[in-house]
């Protein structure tokens, strides 16, 4: 476990670099369409129908045609804008990053074990467990995250985050899988099949939800009661997969037969050993806080990670040890109690960074927020992948991103949308980026290209594959930026003046 933290440091090290790279990259193409005069307003002219009515409604009150600013709902960070535009704003950084991977050992050292134990206990099947229980333990960080841009700064960070999560977990984790992995690996089509096409579904009711820039209390209770039938059909998912085995080997049981084939077919046999939920005894290492390891990367590792060890050690209880088994609901709880508290900090200096370098929050969630929560996804379905285990990596990454979408979206929006409502009778919750929409768009679009090239390959997943979607994730990352900093056409109005 300790080496898997390792490598996510790694991991978003490279990222740290590359995507604020590719940010300004994009700032500098965006400068040269933009106009001269900043008094220039002809832009305007090219927004939607929607927007600009929005725009006039506005002007009509007499408010100001502005985005007001999310950092104004947090509490100061003692440093002025101008201050961490000199340079501590390379604090925020770190102490993002530091956060990354306190959520990253919670989630993996903490959560999902006590989620297994949970899952144990109530005999859960692997498809149920994996669509429920574990997919909410590796995307607890973006639930959470969304709550904070729904009810605190309510904005556009959340649904960001998720969008581009979505995207990450669709092109950057299946090219890191195939980039990583050290044979080339067949996949089954039923499962992978079987996720895309209930990802594609998710996919098309988020650009149903989001196609007039407010999600209605109506339409976030379509997404909740979606993902309510998703783990319905989930639960069945055996029955299913037997009768689709059935029509599948039929043919051959009637057609085939000879004196080499068996009269009785031995699918009955194999299916047995998915019947029950079997999680592997190994959780991995348990740290220990008083022992000085030997090597010097083991060394600066320790160091790094003690004070999150300390803290985790004296306020949620390791149910991976044998003397604290039966604490895994304690374990749960305060893995909870963790990871929203985090997540409300991370939200906290993440907003800091984009108002210090006037990125908007679209953009935050996109690209940043993004690569931050999906990097441990990405590093457990390498892991997973070099077992040998390549269909349940592929699965893993897209059926966390129907949870994402229909829970981590839905049930916040319906909340904040039938029961507070920023205006007293407007029940619905307002999307303040039209490129989100777009960005929404792009979901499907990476979807059809990641099946299309696993049906090209024959199902196999290799390093052709892996540059492939790491080519793709490149382009989404380019042109959602630039779609978010007006370059084609306006979907962000200007931030307030604070």
């Amino acid at each position: 476990m300790a080496r898997r933290h390792r490598h996510m440091i790694g991991y978003r090290i490279l990222l740290v670099l590359v995507i604020p790279a590719m940010y300004f990259l994009c700032v500098s193409f965006a400068g040269l369409f933009s106009p001269k005069d900043p008094g220039d307003k002809t832009k305007l002219e090219n927004i939607g129908s929607r927007r600009l009515l929005w725009v006039e409604e506005n002007a009509i009150d007499g408010e100001i045609n502005c985005t007001p600013p999310a950092v104004t709902e947090f509490p100061s960070d003692g440093f002025t804008r101008a201050q961490r535009q000199s340079g501590y704003i390379a604090i925020h950084f770190l102490i993002a990053m530091y956060l990354f991977l306190l959520l990253a050992i919670v989630c993996d050292d903490y959560f999902v074990p006590s989620i297994k134990k949970i899952c144990e206990r109530l005999g859960m099947t692997k498809d149920v467990a994996g669509a429920t229980f574990m997919a909410a333990a590796t995307s607890s960080p973006e639930l959470f995250i969304n709550v904070v841009g729904t009810f605190i700064t309510e904005g556009d960070l959340g649904v960001g985050t998720i969008v581009g999560s979505a995207v990450f977990n669709i092109l950057a984790v299946p090219a890191c899988c195939g980039l990583f992995a050290r044979q080339v690996l067949d996949l089954d089509r039923w499962p992978v099949s079987r996720d895309s096409l209930a990802y594609g579904i998710t996919v098309v009711l988020l650009i149903v939800t989001l196609r007039d820039g407010r999600v209605e209390w109506y339409e976030a209770l379509i997404l909740v009661f979606s993902y309510i039938i998703y783990i319905l059909a989930m639960v069945f998912n055996r029955r299913i997969t037997r009768w689709i085995n059935l029509l599948k080997f039929k043919r051959k049981e009637y057609t085939n037969l000879s004196e080499q084939t068996p009269l009785v077919c031995n699918n009955h046999v194999e299916d047995k050993g998915i019947e029950a939920l079997e999680f592997s005894d190994d959780e991995g290492e348990i740290v220990n806080l008083t022992n000085w390891p030997s090597g010097t990367w083991d060394k600066v590792w320790w160091v790094l990670t003690w004070p999150i060890n300390l803290a985790l050690l004296i306020t949620v209880p390791d149910c991976r040890r044998p003397s604290l088994k039966s604490w895994f609901p304690l374990t749960f709880i305060m893995c909870v109690v963790w990871i929203a508290t985090m997540s409300y900090v991370v939200s906290w200096v993440i907003t800091i960074i984009g108002d210090t370098l006037s990125i908007p929050d679209s953009v935050m969630g996109l690209t940043f927020l993004a690569a931050g929560m999906s990097v441990p996804e990405a590093v457990s379905s390498v892991i997973v992948t070099n077992q040998g285990h390549g269909t349940m990596g592929i699965s893993n990454s897209i059926g966390s991103n129907v949870f994402d979408v229909l829970l981590c979206l839905g049930l916040p929006w319906f909340v904040k949308s039938a029961f507070l409502p920023k205006i007293p009778g407007q029940h619905y919750v307002k999307i303040n980026s039209e490129g989100i929409v777009y960005s929404s768009l792009s979901l499907f679009s990476t979807l059809v290209l990641l099946y299309t090239a696993f049906i090209v390959n024959k199902f196999k997943l290799d390093r052709k594959v892996g540059v492939y979607c790491l080519i793709m994730y490149g382009v989404f990352l380019i042109l959602a930026s630039l779609i978010e900093l007006n370059t084609f056409f306006v979907v962000n109005i200007p931030t307030c003046v604070h």
